[in-house]
């Protein structure tokens, strides 16, 4: 069925009937294992926050506006409990890194956080190495004036009479740096293609699945995990050659675990019975809407949310607005009744206003509205400050663009 215009996407029929042939093609059919792909993968810990990241996951986790995180973490810095706040920098510069042992050993004399202390103590009995000058978190090339948002070891003298939102914002700055000390999360990966054949055609499926087998910094971090389509595939395929030993196993560990163990034996070449097919109904959905933490990211990104942290620190540098002015600009939409948020979930909604302008603006000036005329700004008023090119040559530029709009907008009389 591979490029079938039956097919809505590859893993979906636009018609229930064409899925029910389908099935019913395959019914008492082998499966013969063709590929099997086993590997180890390891995962680093996530860059240090810069305001942005932080902003984002202050609003997941405490359902608070971008400006309230600044505040929150503007106040920490004038108790001296963390560095300073407004910056774009994820990454530590070789100078702080070479002190970073005082910050380390502030933390475990100062902050009486049980939870916290036990992070500490694992990386002393374990002897983790904190050298970190020839990492990624240290980069002198990715800092501009400030470098990341980090913990300073000091000014525990204040920290009780803190508000409890402000010591919980603390405590996430805090296990964000110290996971950076810990070892790398390792995987075990498998990947599997099974195929059917049929009287003249051959039918290929795809799973793909990984296992965690050393925490490593995920310890510190405690991620919620999604499930992948793929990695569904992966536990049904593992089901389906479950005996009932495996199964008595399973109680006593993870599923996914289990699912693993049980995929180790699987060979290249194996033949495995097919004991069921299930049919399944879904609706395609929109995108989900913005909230005021994820619209930071997407602001520093010139309009695009990207999560993925390697991805975002390649085309970092062109966004909307800078670390201390993002909060601000929401803020603002939201005073002027350009858009809505909702306290409880933080989504953001234009308002019947936001859209009118919107669509005035379109109908005149479209280009006003990508966001990548508003990061080439940026990105130039960066090149002056770097002394890259002439603060005459960017402003001869701006007031150039802004008169060839005057000209299309004013009725000259």
């Amino acid at each position: 069925m591979y490029e079938s215009p039956k097919l809505y996407n590859e893993t979906g029929f636009k018609k229930e009937e064409d899925a029910k042939q389908f099935i019913a093609s395959l019914q008492g059919k082998k499966a013969k294992i063709t590929e099997l792909k086993k590997s180890k993968q390891k995962e680093n810990a996530p860059l240090l926050f810069n305001l942005a990241e932080i902003q984002n996951q202050c609003t997941k986790r405490f359902k608070i506006k971008p400006d309230q995180t600044l505040e929150i973490i503007q106040n920490l810095y004038e108790k001296k409990l963390v560095t300073y706040p407004r910056t774009d920098a994820r990454v530590l510069s070789t100078a702080v890194a070479k002190e970073i042992s005082k910050n380390l050993n502030g933390i475990t004399r100062g902050y009486k956080d049980e939870e916290v202390q036990g992070y500490i103590k694992k990386m002393i009995d374990e002897k983790y190495p904190t050298n970190l000058t020839k990492t990624k978190y240290v980069n002198d090339s990715k800092i501009t004036d400030h470098y990341a948002i980090i913990p300073t070891g000091q000014g525990y003298e204040n920290f009780n009479s803190l508000p409890d939102l402000h010591k919980q914002v603390y405590k996430v700055i805090t296990t964000r740096f110290l996971a950076i000390f810990y070892p790398p999360a390792e995987f075990n990966k498998i990947q599997v293609t099974v195929e059917i054949q049929e009287e003249k055609t051959t039918e290929t499926f795809n799973a793909s699945g990984k296992v965690c087998v050393n925490q490593g910094y995920l310890e510190v971090l405690k991620p919620q995990t999604k499930t992948t389509a793929s990695e569904k595939n992966m536990e049904n395929l593992a089901k389906s050659t479950t005996s009932e030993k495996t199964v008595e196993n399973s109680e006593q560990n993870s599923e996914k675990q289990a699912d693993l163990e049980i995929l180790k034996t699987l060979k290249k070449g194996q033949e495995l019975e097919t004991q069921n097919f299930e049919l399944k109904e879904a609706e395609t959905s929109p995108p989900s809407r913005y909230n005021s933490g994820n619209i930071i990211l997407a602001m520093e990104n010139a309009g695009k949310l990207i999560e993925e942290e390697e991805l975002r620190e390649q085309i970092k540098g062109a966004g909307i607005g800078t670390a201390a002015t993002r909060g601000e600009i929401i803020k603002k939409l939201e005073r002027i009744k350009y858009m809505e948020i909702n306290s409880k979930t933080q989504i953001i909604t234009p308002t019947l206003k936001g859209e009118t302008i919107y669509d005035i603006v379109y109908g005149s000036m479209p280009d006003m509205l990508n966001p990548k005329l508003t990061a080439s700004w940026e990105k130039g008023l960066d090149m002056v400050a770097k002394k890259e090119i002439e603060p005459k040559v960017f402003m001869g530029k701006l007031e150039k663009y802004i008169h060839s709009k005057f000209d299309k907008l004013v009725v000259k009389m």
